[in-house]
């Protein structure tokens, strides 16, 4: 009844009741199931080769070498082998369980495997009705293909006492919750949890199909109802915290993937969840301290680097940032986030232009993001290519996606020629689509104060730092209108214009805001 491993399956060969390996067998060959379980494989698939070629028609010989072979991983030739011992004998019970398990345990090298495996057991239960495990496969394979009223039936016909076992109950569960009978799935999960015999597998074998239905509650109360009775290893508590972290219950989430880890300290893709459930609790020490463990394990893993500067630059480390992320490009150039990621922070440097061709492979990989086009135009400014920037921002200073952005920009491309009245137009249109866009008063102040429109200016840069007491623009020409007007609040604001120099510019964080860190 228990869903089993191909090698488990070594000893429905043996005491099959279809021609055994007898006296008649080389003495050799009757080694053979003790060599596959103690992982000679290369030994028995020898002894094997040579019996076959004086008994190339034995069914269990045949049977056994399919083994071997998808122990080894060889899918196509322990199927080969299976149905070989079946033209042999049709009524081999072993080399049907066999092939059932083999198609059971392969649906990512053939996309048929499953459907393969129901046809497979059907087979089986037609000349052997009373075959328990064929009928619980036969379910179980069902549950997995969807077919959950089959799945059903064929589980009704299991004795009782079968049906009350928890890998049936299991499958039971499964069936009930895939119909949309939350209910009787409850009730079948309240029976398992219940059961002496239940086991993590039972568990996690019908995870995807309650996943499937978004029944996430009946997902939680079977992993902790695992985790209460002690059953659950890597695979459970690592789902748990995934759904913990799913459901915004952060702290269960790190407590369910640290306590996952313990069974497999060398798991980077766990340390890389701890990392983000980490960060999304705002402890981005934490986090760096998973991913650096990570990086150890992985090194050439460009996720990990990616996922490292995304932090880094929450906590201000901009130069690690850089360097994170400019080994994650090289590792994956092709990635279209690593590049904008890159690029992004590049053009905050004194050498901007070294952002150009990131940006640049970034509006390739992605042409109808217009972001990628906004930062692209930023780049081109940064750089001090304003007749490229112009050309750039302007295509897309129309799209509410990137207006604000694109029209301060342009503004303070005017701004910089002269260009006054083009400036404050362009500034009008990034406060319509922005009216909270503190840099864009910033910028309107610069434009009253070369104007000599001491009031409008102050009003202006009010506002800005209303919005944002930190804006680095806003409190620099602040200044300058107070040193132009001779106002005596020149020298409080020179002090505070020196605490936000000392502070880090968000202007890339504003750009990477976009970016979901989920490795």
């Amino acid at each position: 009844m228990r869903r089993l491993l191909l090698l488990a399956a070594i000893l429905t060969v043996s005491a099959a009741p279809s021609a055994p390996l007898s006296a008649r067998a080389d003495d050799a060959v009757e080694q053979v199931p003790q060599l596959i379980q103690s992982g000679k494989l290369e030994e028995a698939r020898s002894l094997l080769t040579a019996y076959l070629k004086g008994h190339p028609t034995r069914p269990d010989a045949l049977t056994l070498l399919g083994v071997v072979e998808a122990q080894q991983g060889n899918y196509r030739e322990a199927e080969a082998c299976f149905h070989k011992a079946l033209a042999a004998d049709p009524r081999f019970v072993g080399a049907y369980l066999n092939l059932g398990r083999l198609y059971e345990e392969n649906p990512q090298k053939d996309p048929e495997a499953w459907k393969k495996g129901t046809a497979v057991y059907d087979q089986l239960l037609e000349f052997d009705p009373s075959s328990q495990e064929g009928y619980y496969q036969s379910a179980l394979l069902r549950l997995r293909l969807g077919r959950y009223q089959e799945s059903l039936d064929r589980l009704a016909h299991l004795p009782r006492e079968s049906q009350e076992r928890a890998q049936a109950l299991a499958v039971r569960c499964g069936d009930y919750a895939g119909l949309g009978q939350p209910n009787k799935a409850e009730q079948a999960a309240d029976q398992m949890l219940g059961s002496a015999d239940i086991a993590e597998a039972d568990v996690t074998t019908i995870l995807p199909v309650l996943a499937a239905r978004k029944n996430m509650a009946l997902s939680l109360k079977l992993l902790e109802g695992l985790e209460a009775r002690n059953l659950a290893t890597f695979d459970s508590l690592y789902s748990l915290g995934l759904l913990y972290q799913e459901t915004g219950r952060l702290p269960e989430a790190r407590r369910a993937l640290e306590s996952a880890i313990q069974f497999r300290p060398n798991s980077a893709t766990t340390l890389l969840e701890l990392a983000r459930v980490a960060n999304a609790e705002k402890d981005n020490t934490g986090a760096l301290g998973y991913l650096a463990h990570a990086r150890e394990l992985e090194p050439n893993n460009a996720a990990i680097y990616f996922f490292w500067g995304m932090v880094a630059i929450e906590q201000d480390l901009s130069e690690e940032a850089y360097q994170s992320l400019k080994k994650a490009v090289a590792i994956a150039p092709h990635n279209a986030w690593y590049n904008y990621a890159f690029g992004v922070v590049a053009m905050q440097r004194e050498n901007a232009s070294e952002s150009i061709p990131y940006l640049r492979k970034y509006c390739e990989l992605r042409p109808h993001d217009l972001r990628g086009r906004l930062a692209l135009g930023v780049g081109y400014f940064n750089s001090h290519e304003e007749e490229q920037a112009a050309q750039i921002l302007s295509s897309i200073s129309s799209d509410p996606a990137t207006a604000a952005g694109a029209n301060f920009f342009l503004a303070r491309i005017s701004n910089h020629r002269g260009q006054y009245p083009a400036a404050l137009d362009h500034l009008h249109r990034a406060l319509q689509a922005q009216p909270n866009y503190a840099e864009a008063y910033a910028e309107l102040g610069s434009i009253h104060i070369k104007r000599k429109e001491y009031p409008q200016a102050e009003e202006a840069l009010d506002k800005a730092l209303q919005l944002n007491p930190s804006s680095y623009g806003g409190n620099l020409n602040l200044l300058i209108l107070y040193q132009r007007t001779n106002n005596p609040k020149a020298n409080e604001q020179a002090k505070r214009f020196e605490q936000v120099k000392a502070e880090r510019d968000d202007r890339a964080k504003e750009f990477l805001r976009t970016i979901e860190v989920r490795p």
